[in-house]
């Protein structure tokens, strides 16, 4: 697929994320915007994951560790044709879209996630379950530089590395930002290439807004043999829409009618 037709998907997902937080007057746009060119290169290049596989164990697995960006999961997975749910149903009462991904109410899911941290063990607990049934598919999991900050994230990463799950990709989204500003100034985690390595994982860093630069680093990862592959991708929160990039502010607030406008505007066409 040419960058210019992921693009569009990306554009299409960014809109949806909006639209969908803005409907709901809740949700966390601005990670969801920064890591959809992310997911749309996982669903749309990366991953062996279709409508037709997408109730079966038979396919690649993804793990959207950092929860709360669900708009980001359920735009993707609408833009790919794997979600018949109205995305305007997000967050509404008796909606299966929950603010944070539930595995039991929506295919496509493949971990109910929100507590940070616990999302990247499941994922390591999949690849050491495809190990033991000789199954060649692989895992991806998303994990927010915020994060980070959980330890159970390196024990996760500890484990990744003793068992040797080359079928494991652990992916940072690393922008800077969370719920209370800069993540450095909370409990900075980084550099988080150094601890990957640290660990003993194949560790890469790109632009996670890039699809070339996200085309190389999974091509790496798929290469690499008995260790796990940590991908540090760094982002911008908020990416697409003016007034919410770089911006702390978006992580958890939805936009006014006046500033969905503006959003709207910004995502009009690619750039």
């Amino acid at each position: 697929m040419d960058n210019n037709t992921l693009k569009n998907h990306a554009l299409n997902i960014r809109r949806n994320i909006v639209t969908m937080v803005y409907n709901a007057k809740s949700g966390h746009p601005g990670g969801s915007l920064g890591c959809a060119d992310i997911l749309t290169y996982l669903y749309f290049e990366e991953m062996n994951v279709n409508k037709d596989n997408v109730k079966s164990t038979n396919r690649d697995r993804f793990v959207l560790s950092k929860g709360h960006c669900s708009p980001a999961l359920y735009a993707t997975l609408h833009e790919a044709g794997l979600l018949d749910e109205d995305l305007s149903s997000f967050r509404q009462i008796n909606s299966k879209l929950q603010g944070h991904p539930n595995m039991n109410y929506v295919d496509g899911v493949d971990m109910s996630t929100g507590s940070l941290g616990q999302g990247i063990s499941a994922a390591v607990g999949m690849a050491i379950a495809n190990k033991i049934d000789n199954n060649d598919n692989r895992v991806y999991v998303l994990v927010g530089d915020g994060e980070a900050e959980e330890g159970i994230v390196y024990e996760a990463m500890m484990s990744a590395a003793h068992y040797k799950l080359d079928n494991l990709c652990i992916i940072f989204d690393q922008n800077g930002l969370q719920i209370d500003g800069n993540v450095e100034d909370v409990v900075g985690p980084l550099p988080l290439l150094d601890k990957a390595k640290a660990f003993n994982c194949n560790a890469i860093e790109c632009d996670g807004n890039d699809f070339d630069e996200l085309a190389k680093a999974f091509a790496i990862a798929k290469q690499t043999k008995e260790k796990p592959t940590v991908i540090v991708a760094h982002t911008i929160k908020g990416k697409g829409v003016s007034f919410m990039e770089n911006n702390y502010a978006w992580h958890g607030s939805a936009p006014n009618d006046e500033q969905y406008q503006i959003a709207m505007e910004d995502l009009k066409e690619l750039k």
